[in-house]
């Protein structure tokens, strides 16, 4: 079952949070908004206020391989656009943008500028014809307000859409010549957070040296393989200010590390069992390195 598209409830707003940072389950994964309506003999409940995704463009399908600009505003519940969002030198900060396809073949991770009146507008490139899951990872600026939530809309990429099967877990990929080694077969399990060890070499087999980028030196990005769940976590320098904990995010609390050059250290924490795709990425030079793997939970 499906989450509703691009709505979040403020009442449930916290529990949507709590979900996606894998500590809490809501209905069933199905949504944590609210509806309206009622039968006969039970009072008709109003509808929540919730946070929406406005002026969301392309309307349409598009093309694969084409440059293709994606736009909205986040809609607060009063109807006005939110226009203050966290800042700083961290990663919890602004708006993550993160399109997958909805067999997990293909991945776009962006951070959009905002705009005049809360305008965002990104361009993206997309690989292949099929759906994809749009998800924008929220951090607003509102006293008293939540830290962090999440917003979602399906974008059809025009063409025959044949879903690649997730391949099994291998410890050792190699993306664009760098070479990427789980240490060990995680044994992972539900709600249970936990610590996974990468190695991770260059072209010519010397340990990476990590630099920041999008406020952190690595990004853990992970998506459950039926109901496209989500977890983001972060691995931080040393002593990086606002690179970890954040008050009211799960997620922040397992954020990894990376100690010495070539070694990752990356917090896993997810709510269901299941199959899972990890997106590990970091950035060399120009580069952005995304290395994949299939994770089973129990």
């Amino acid at each position: 079952m499906r989450r509703p598209e691009s709505t979040a409830a403020p009442g449930a707003l916290r529990a949507c949070v709590v979900l996606a940072c894998g500590v809490l389950i809501c209905g069933g994964l199905a949504g944590c908004g609210s509806s309206s309506g009622g039968t006969l003999g039970t009072p008709a409940i109003a509808p929540a206020k919730v946070f929406t995704l406005a002026g969301f463009a392309p309307s349409g399908p598009v093309l694969a391989g084409r440059a293709t600009t994606v736009s909205f505003t986040v809609q607060l519940p009063n109807g006005k656009p939110l226009t203050t969002y966290k800042t700083g030198s961290g990663p919890h900060t602004g708006v993550h943008l993160i399109i997958v396809r909805d067999d997990l073949a293909y991945i776009i991770h962006e951070h959009p500028p905002i705009g005049p009146d809360g305008l965002l507008r990104q361009t993206v490139t997309l690989p292949s014809p099929g759906p994809y899951r749009v998800l924008v990872d929220v951090y607003p600026n509102i006293p008293g307000g939540q830290p962090n939530f999440q917003l979602f809309h399906t974008l059809e990429v025009a063409g025959a859409y044949h879903p690649i099967a997730l391949p099994p877990f291998h410890p050792d990929q190699v993306v664009d010549g760098y070479h990427f080694d789980i240490q060990g077969h995680p044994s992972l399990h539900a709600i249970q957070p936990a610590f996974v060890n990468v190695s991770v070499a260059d072209p010519q087999g010397r340990p990476v040296h990590f630099v920041p980028w999008f406020g952190a030196l690595a990004h853990a990005i992970f998506f459950h393989q039926d109901s496209l769940d989500y977890f983001h976590t972060h691995i931080c320098a040393p002593n990086a200010p606002n690179c970890g904990s954040l008050p009211g995010v799960a997620a922040s609390r397992v954020s990894g590390r990376a100690t010495a050059p070539g070694k990752l250290t990356v917090g896993v924490l997810l709510p269901v069992p299941g199959t899972w795709r990890l997106f590990l990425q970091l950035r060399q030079g120009a580069q952005i390195l995304t290395a994949p793997y299939t994770l089973k939970v129990t």
